[in-house]
């Protein structure tokens, strides 16, 4: 909520003081940042998550790939795309 809200500083602190995270709490974070347009964070996000993802995280990692549009957001795409399971490819 805090995100949607342009809070993002606070919405870190809360992120930050979680001791177990996740794909849940991940993805709010990095949806989040996509949704303040701060895309790199998104992305640094992202590279630091260390367990399963699921077809809504790929989603927005890919939507924030393609708004940034730069050569790390497509090295991290390609590589996204290629761990894809395809079943997630098909949907």
């Amino acid at each position: 909520m805090l995100m949607k809200f342009g809070d993002v500083e606070s919405a870190e602190r809360i992120f930050r003081s979680m001791k177990t995270k996740n794909i849940i709490t991940y993805g709010a974070m990095v949806k989040g940042y996509v949704g303040n347009e701060t895309f790199e964070k998104a992305l640094d996000l992202f590279e630091k998550i260390d367990i399963e993802l699921d077809d809504v995280t790929y989603s927005i990692v890919f939507n924030a790939c393609a708004k940034l549009c730069n050569d790390r957001a497509m090295k991290i795409g390609k590589k996204l795309l290629a761990k894809m399971p395809e079943n997630y490819r098909n949907n």
